[in-house]
């Protein structure tokens, strides 16, 4: 019944001055992206059609949170597009070489397209669009799904999830296996095989280690732990929204990947007032000062990881001087207090 009223209302809209955003069906990271894109140009008064009908959006404005769909299986526009380009290194990445191929080759007909870091600012510009076209936009955070740990909120996430109160609890939240069932194949480009060798060092000076996983296809990771012994817990989230208690579960987040665009955790760790230790990949670059809100350590190197892993949890000041300051890295990095960068992109793009 909405889209016969679209279909009608469609004949009197003046041309680009409706926005069509388009996530995923997961209910995951895509999905929860256009939710909060939708409330953020809510707030900067652009109307935003729930249909992504292709007969509506001739001469109007189509978000895709996907670029898969836009520059895999590229159509001539009917509309204004733009999309995210988070990640792929092109250097090691066939898939990301070719949908880069299609920005060179289509650039005039690509309106806007949001990157969250610098590292894929500078590929995507080397395509050969248009500096006006691409706009640096970190992939914020919603504080409403976040609170900042403390022991109590600690002790009754742990009771939730089964894990014992005295644990040492590692955190790791994000897809890692190939497809979209058990994933024993690993995706490496997320690092599983660093992630084991890091927990693996870990294990030997901290007897109380504990593992949590969130998220589909962790079966290679689950396999590792299991052959090292390691006690975890694996919860696959239907709601995205209710992730917030497991990382009051944690003592410290790693992330292990060889190529991010951001990743969530970056920000949702530093919400959650966990420590976290990253490789160098994708907005975690951006936004960490090593030693001061979170610690860097070289892709691959699964000894640095394990390291500052053991420093900051060995070290109450250190580590309670992390969390404050990258409380405040949060705060900064909140979608609302991204609303002037958006209002920047879809300036000239939507008429509002």
């Amino acid at each position: 019944m909405k889209n016969i009223t679209y279909s009608l209302q469609s004949l009197f809209w003046k041309p680009y001055s409706k926005l069509f955003i388009k996530g995923d069906r997961a209910n995951w990271s895509l999905y929860w992206d256009a939710v909060e894109l939708g409330a953020l140009c809510g707030m900067l008064g652009i109307d935003v059609v729930s249909s992504c009908k292709r007969r509506l959006m001739k001469n109007q404005c189509f978000f895709n949170m996907s670029r898969y769909e836009i520059l895999e299986h590229w159509q001539k526009p009917c509309c204004r597009i733009a999309f995210p380009y988070y990640h792929g290194n092109p250097e090691h990445d066939e898939s990301s070489r070719k949908m880069l191929k299609t920005i060179s080759q289509h650039h005039k007909e690509i309106d806007r397209i949001q990157v969250s870091c610098r590292f894929m600012e500078e590929v995507v510009l080397d395509t050969g669009i248009g500096r006006s076209k691409v706009f640096r936009i970190p992939i914020g955070i919603n504080p409403g799904y976040f609170r900042k740990t403390t022991s109590e909120l600690r002790t009754a996430a742990r009771k939730e999830l089964g894990i014992p109160e005295q644990a040492v609890v590692i955190g790791s939240f994000q897809k890692d296996g190939n497809g979209w069932k058990e994933g024993l194949e690993p995706k490496l480009v997320k690092g599983p095989d660093i992630f084991l060798k890091t927990v693996e060092i870990l294990k030997a000076s901290i007897p109380e280690l504990f593992v949590l996983l969130t998220g589909p296809a962790r079966g290679y990771v689950r396999k590792g732990l299991e052959s090292m012994q390691l006690p975890y817990v694996h919860k696959f989230l239907d709601d995205y929204t209710a992730i917030g208690t497991y990382y009051n579960a944690l003592d410290a987040y790693i992330i292990t990947s060889r190529d991010e665009g951001g990743p969530k955790a970056v920000l949702e760790s530093m919400a959650s007032g966990i420590p976290l230790i990253s490789t160098t990949v994708g907005q975690a670059t951006d936004l960490i000062a090593h030693g001061r809100n979170g610690f860097l350590a070289n892709i691959g190197d699964a000894e640095a990881l394990a390291e500052c892993t053991l420093g900051v949890m060995n070290d109450s000041r250190l580590r309670f001087s992390v969390i404050d300051n990258a409380l405040a890295t949060a705060a900064e990095n909140e979608y609302a207090s991204q609303l002037p960068l958006w209002k920047e992109f879809m300036s000239d793009f939507v008429l509002f």
